[in-house]
């Protein structure tokens, strides 16, 4: 194949659960090993919450069939980083809906300054769900990296976990070649999706930390993950959770 495959149609809500939608982006390209740009496809997540406002998780660049889908759902009150790679479009979402509070993740204000991608952040995500979102979204952040720090959630209504990066899960036959074989090499290949090896490896010597949040994240019994990259786990998701986390040793 030529190169990547989408999760077509992109730019679409596609429902999960009531109140929870996803949708698929466009392919984005990340620096990868040996000088190479790794492109894979990208997802976001909206949950409506409550009081009729959406909360988008990881938002994808954006079109105008988008923007009119989300606002036929709600009002857009919460833009959120999920991690320090996950803000780039951001921005444009603030210039739609400027009303809406972006949250900014650990580090992703230095990561953006040192882009030099414009963001502007107005609250940061701590270890408990604030007050806007708390009883429909749990949250905590996932700690145990020496260099990046996921702050992960679930969506207490449906018990689906949202991540970004904790767990990718890659189709092969949607990736070109070089895709591939890096995919493979990082172990994230569907159906036994992981940490890619590069992040795994920031956790040494700070597993333990990182087997607490995954202790917490169990007790959530999440029934469904859903991933920003590859595919999804709609199914079984407790399992797929303490499998995609072996590595951390047993618990």
């Amino acid at each position: 194949m030529s190169g990547p495959a989408l999760y077509a149609p992109i730019n679409t809500l596609k429902p999960v659960a009531p109140d929870l939608w996803i949708a698929d982006g466009p392919i984005v390209r990340m620096a990868a090993p040996l000088g190479m740009s790794a492109p894979f496809p990208t997802r976001m997540t909206v949950v409506r919450l409550p009081d009729g406002g959406l909360w988008c998780h990881s938002p994808i660049a954006p079109d105008a069939s988008l923007f009119e889908a989300v606002d036929a759902l709600g009002p857009v009150r919460h833009l959120v980083s999920p991690n320090k790679i996950h803000y780039t479009h951001i921005a444009a979402w603030k210039r739609r809906y400027p009303q809406a509070v972006a949250w900014a993740s650990p580090g992703v204000r230095e990561r953006a300054a040192s882009q030099r991608i414009e963001v502007h952040f107005d609250a940061d995500l701590e270890d408990t769900a604030p007050a806007a979102w708390a009883g429909t979204l749990d949250q905590l952040r996932f700690k145990g990296s020496r260099a990046i720090e996921e702050v992960v959630f679930l969506h207490r209504p449906s018990a689906t976990l949202i991540l970004a990066d904790l767990i990718e899960n890659f189709d092969a036959d949607r990736l070109d070649t070089p895709m591939r074989w890096l995919a493979r090499v990082g172990g994230v290949l569907a159906p036994e999706g992981k940490m890619p090896l590069d992040m795994r490896l920031t956790y040494l010597g700070h597993k333990a930390e990182a087997r607490a949040c995954l202790e917490r994240m169990l007790a959530w019994h999440p029934q469904r993950i859903l991933l920003a990259h590859g595919r999804c786990f709609l199914d079984h998701g407790e399992a797929e959770l303490r499998r995609a986390f072996a590595w951390l040793g047993p618990l």
